[in-house]
């Protein structure tokens, strides 16, 4: 059994698509413990033991590479690691291979960053920054730009196939409304978004822990999620 510890944001539905794309299937093959980082579950510690950082998602694999369990925390080495386990959604030839992680660290070193902070001072801010606002929704639309003039040369993120690079960036592009990006203006995104959203595994992925997420925020959880510890959780 693969233990997901997680919650329903996008670096957590990275994982969930990727279990399932790949035949695992929920509570037949993994489950999902959530992690309500609105109320401080990141901070706890046991949590800690497998997620040092404090982040979701982390995974714990009952039969891991030498049939011993394992423990890992950071989407993108998850996602890695199921790629391998399962020999699917990463290409066998180095060439795609790299391809693949180049767009995989596009997504991890940039484009979930700076989508990040742009929801955050569009929509979780304490009061309106213009600069703030400005400067973060330019950078999304630079990235949403070079998204779209990829996707006018290839079907998918890395070429000719689906791999985890789309896995990795679908799930961050789903706010593309909240983001203040409109579709019509990046086309290709647009065709590749409509099919991706379509695929069965990755409509599954989504459902996972979405019911017990609150959709607004109140402020003892935004003080949680934007630097505050809360004082009251064992150390």
């Amino acid at each position: 059994m693969i233990d997901v510890y997680s919650w329903a944001t996008p670096n957590g539905h990275k994982i969930h698509i990727m279990l399932e794309e790949c035949g695992y299937r929920l509570h037949r093959d993994w489950k999902a413990i959530p992690i309500d980082i609105g109320k401080g579950d990141q901070f706890n510690s046991e949590f800690l033991k497998i997620s040092p950082n404090n982040k979701i998602p982390a995974i714990i694999d009952s039969n891991g590479p030498d049939g011993k369990p394992i423990h890992l925390f950071e989407s993108g080495a998850i996602l890695l690691y199921f790629a391998n386990k399962s020999g699917r959604f990463l290409p066998k030839s180095l060439r795609g291979k790299y391809e693949t992680l180049e767009w995989l660290m596009f997504q991890m070193g940039g484009l979930g960053p700076m989508l990040g902070q742009n929801h955050h001072f569009r929509l979780y801010a304490p009061e309106p920054i213009p600069y703030a606002i400005e400067r973060y929704t330019n950078e999304a639309k630079r990235i949403y730009s070079v998204i779209d003039k990829r996707l006018s040369q290839h079907r998918y993120i890395a070429g000719k196939t689906y791999t985890i690079a789309d896995i990795a960036i679908f799930p961050w592009t789903r706010g593309w409304e909240k983001q203040g990006m409109d579709l019509k203006s990046y086309p290709h995104f647009e065709r590749w978004f409509t099919e991706i959203n379509e695929r069965p595994a990755v409509k599954r992925g989504l459902e996972v822990l979405t019911a017990l997420r609150i959709p607004h925020l109140d402020s003892t959880a935004k003080k949680i999620l934007f630097g505050h510890k809360p004082t009251q959780l064992p150390s």
